[in-house]
């Protein structure tokens, strides 16, 4: 049992007494309960064992007794009565984009939906267009939503198993046998979803290793136990495959497993012109070659010097152009998650965030940050509990207090807001409301089905406003959960250049928007970046992870991306736009 398994828990308990039309402030107790769960800074896991829990805000003496019971026997008895009300598929149906609980209630009491498999059979029967609320619109954006979970069945978003592989490599460089380890493949390369998970190990023992991995905790199932590889499922679904070389194969292999395919073709097709072969084991050389001997590689460096190339960081190993950067020499230095000096667009109590704003400053402090930007939504964002523009002074205020207290620790508070980009591209505060913030953040929220043109346009106008900072999460996605809006991102980078708005890497590994793919041309127009963790919680800081992750594969450098400078610097970045500078 893991924080983020009770977490899960406690959030499908909330969603089952939603079903069930249970009392509001009790779904609400067991959410917050996940909220605390997940976001605790100590092993809540070992204090729910322990039963000492008391005294955590957010945990009553009812959900202590529950977590106490989950975390000493794994299951939770009242859990498992829920899920029997409503069968276990239930739960898969809240994973379909435009179902929420009011909907679900609705299709299991009356036509006895209880999974997917039921839902795709009464949207196609017309049974589910028949119910109030409904209407065939409906059905058909339901089977839209049931193909696109499907299409995407098999893979996993960066947190789902970054865990899993800080875990699997711990094991790997603590056994005995072992002398090098790394993970490869799309995870290396800093791909947003990947579908499973390589590791490559060096080893005069193949044997003995392969014998641990296939029986290391979590195994579920063993697809395949060879005498130099072996692949295993874990219990949280994810494929996991080992490879195990000599410490001489090493480095050739990492920049095989590592790929991408295309990228290897490229490596494999200028070793041919040098008179040698390029496998995942070695150079060797080929028949009627130039008799030159083929190097001999201990590090990856090796193999690509040995191609008279720059090292390619794996991150831009897709073949979109780091091979001719790697043969002239303009491979960039990318930037890295040390180089943040702080983030923006980061949300409290006061809207739809789990803590104060006092335990967001200090959270960003301990990470050795030198600012924190706040961005609580704006009131039309009901669903998330918006501020009004009282609120939002009060709030205002309050920052101001807070920073003349952090001002001799040389950190500081940023009063912004994450502002929502209404239908026609007007935005949900004036333009004198957002003149006395520090930074705007200009967000879509709703009427995702508008046409490309019309978002595109709604957009644009929203760049063109003075006081609009930077542009967040530009295209609504949900990794594997729900897909972009229809968007012209070339125009948006255009825009985003002739304005100076700066264009946010949204890091919560649910969104990572703007896509990797637009960053080169955005660097190119001159756009800058913001890593922004979107947190909603102190833990949500550490996201920042995963958008440093897309910044490097978007081939950005520290120049690029705005929250690398020093506070100083960045205030005045900040007014840049606004200033007409």
């Amino acid at each position: 049992m893991t924080a983020e398994q009770m977490a899960e828990v406690l959030r499908n308990i909330a969603r089952l007494l939603e079903l069930k039309g249970e009392n509001p402030f009790k779904i609400r107790a067991y959410t917050t309960g996940a909220d605390v769960a997940e976001n605790f800074s100590g092993d809540i896991v070992a204090k729910a064992k322990a039963n000492d829990l008391g005294g955590i805000k957010g945990i009553g003496d009812a959900l202590q007794q529950k977590l106490h019971e989950l975390a000493s026997t794994g299951k939770l008895e009242f859990y498992e009565k829920l899920k029997a009300e409503f069968g276990d598929g239930i739960l898969e149906l809240f994973e379909v984009q435009g179902l929420g609980a009011k909907k679900i209630a609705a299709l299991f009491a009356t036509l006895g939906v209880k999974s997917i498999a039921d839902l795709r059979r009464v949207c196609e029967s017309g049974e589910a267009a028949k119910l109030p609320g409904f209407g065939a619109k409906t059905a058909e954006k339901l089977l839209q939503g049931i193909s696109f979970r499907e299409s995407h069945a098999h893979e996993f978003r960066q947190e789902q198993v970054a865990p899993i592989v800080m875990g699997v490599l711990e094991m790997l460089r603590d056994h005995p046998d072992v002398s090098r380890v790394e993970v490869g493949g799309s995870y290396r390369r800093g791909k947003e979803t990947v579908h499973d998970l390589d590791f490559l190990a060096a080893s005069r023992r193949p044997k003995e290793v392969l014998e641990d991995f296939v029986h290391m905790p979590g195994v579920t199932q063993v697809l395949g136990h060879g005498e130099t590889k072996a692949s295993v499922v874990l219990d949280s679904g994810v494929q996991c495959d080992l490879r195990v070389v000599t410490n001489d194969e090493f480095a050739c292999a990492l920049v095989y497993f590592t790929g991408s395919k295309e990228h290897n073709i490229v490596l494999r097709s200028r070793a041919l012109e040098r008179g040698w072969s390029l496998n995942e084991y070695a150079f060797t050389p080929v028949a009627n070659g130039n008799g030159k001997e083929p190097p001999k590689c201990m590090e990856e460096a090796d193999v690509y010097r040995a191609l008279d190339l720059e090292v390619v960081p794996p991150e831009l190993r897709e073949n979109t152009g780091e091979i001719e950067a790697a043969e002239e020499g303009r491979i960039p230095r990318l930037v890295e998650l040390q180089n943040l000096r702080g983030c923006f667009h980061n949300h409290t109590v006061a809207s739809d965030g789990a803590a104060t704003l006092r335990e967001m400053a200090e959270a960003a402090q301990e990470v050795g940050w030198q600012y924190l930007g706040i961005a609580d939504h704006s009131k039309s964002s009901f669903q998330a509990n918006g501020l009004n523009e009282t609120r939002l002074a009060a709030q205002v205020e309050e920052i101001r207090k807070l920073n003349a207290e952090y001002e001799k620790e040389g950190f500081r508070i940023f009063a912004g807001s994450e502002v929502d980009i209404l239908k026609d591209g007007a935005l949900d505060f004036s333009d004198e409301v957002m003149a006395g913030l520090d930074y705007v953040v200009a967000s879509v929220h709703n009427l995702f089905t508008l046409s490309e043109a019309e978002m595109t346009k709604r957009i644009i106008k929203a760049i063109e406003n003075p006081y609009v900072t930077m542009l967040g999460h530009v295209t609504g996605r949900l990794l594997l959960s729900r897909p972009s809006y229809a968007v012209n991102i070339p125009e948006i980078i255009e825009a985003a250049s002739a304005n100076g708005t700066i264009i946010e890497i949204n890091a919560n590994p649910w969104r990572l928007d703007m896509d990797w793919r637009w960053w080169k041309m955005a660097k190119e127009k001159g756009v800058k970046c913001a890593i922004n963790p979107d947190a909603h919680s102190t833990r949500g800081l550490q996201d920042v992870f995963f958008g440093a992750r897309i910044a490097r594969k978007g081939w950005l450098t520290r120049e690029d991306v705005i929250n690398c400078l020093p506070l100083g610097q960045v205030e005045q970045a900040l007014r840049v736009k606004r200033e007409g500078k």
